[in-house]
């Protein structure tokens, strides 16, 4: 996993300057947010990679939001930030779905080995299986039957997108979201020469399902 997008979730805006800036100097492509809210907005359109969420938020549990992460079928590793380090309040953490847990005050040093060790093991057992595509992010592939071929790590972002949501419409601009850098401006004939891009690569593929146009939102497989 090359650069893994890491969503932030922390509500004090110092340690939210310090993680975005130390992450990126260590390659990461990070996103901060400060609420609940946003963490549910961001995680469900943008395609991270990997969440770090406060547990402590001013709208909301961490917890109760990682719950609602893994009930939408967001299954991306969660790490933990929170002061409380009582061991009844580390294994709700593990209970509600997160990954991992470090307590405040930290050293930056310990959040970048647990996310990077996160990020390998995301990378190990992510296969993903929709519409009867398989999507291996080891390989950077996807494969039918008993065919495959390789992706562009754009291709691969936008294929992902796509089949988390199979036989649902995933709108333009989440597809832009999850494709590129946050900040990065990509024209919409941009995005559709990489599904014409996908789309002839799929047809190489045995009785492989075509990515359909869905008029006014996106696109949809199958």
């Amino acid at each position: 996993m090359s650069q893994p997008r890491v969503l932030i979730a922390e509500d004090d805006p110092e340690l939210r300057r310090v993680l975005r800036r130390g992450l990126a100097e260590e390659g990461f492509q990070p996103e901060t947010v400060a609420t609940g809210a946003e963490l549910l907005a961001r995680a469900d359109s943008g395609s991270p990679d990997l969440l770090v969420v406060d547990i402590g938020l001013p709208d909301a549990d961490g917890r109760d939001l990682c719950q609602a992460l893994r009930a939408r079928g967001i299954q991306v590793p969660v790490l933990f930030l929170t002061a409380r380090d009582a061991l009844p309040d580390r294994l709700s953490g593990f209970d509600a779905g997160g990954d991992d847990y470090v307590t405040k005050p930290f050293a930056f040093a310990e959040v970048v080995a647990r996310l990077h060790a996160l990020a390998r093991r995301a990378g190990a057992d992510g296969v993903v299986e929709a519409a009867g595509l398989r999507l291996d992010p080891i390989a950077h592939a996807v494969s039918c039957g008993s065919s495959s071929v390789p992706l562009t790590p754009t291709e691969f972002r936008l294929l992902a997108r796509v089949l988390s949501r199979p036989g649902e419409a995933v709108r333009r601009h989440d597809l832009i979201r999850a494709g590129w850098p946050h900040g990065a401006i990509v024209h919409e004939n941009t995005l559709d020469a990489y599904v014409a891009r996908l789309r002839r690569k799929l047809r190489t593929l045995d009785e492989a399902p075509a990515i359909r146009t869905v008029h006014g939102v996106g696109y949809a497989l199958p």
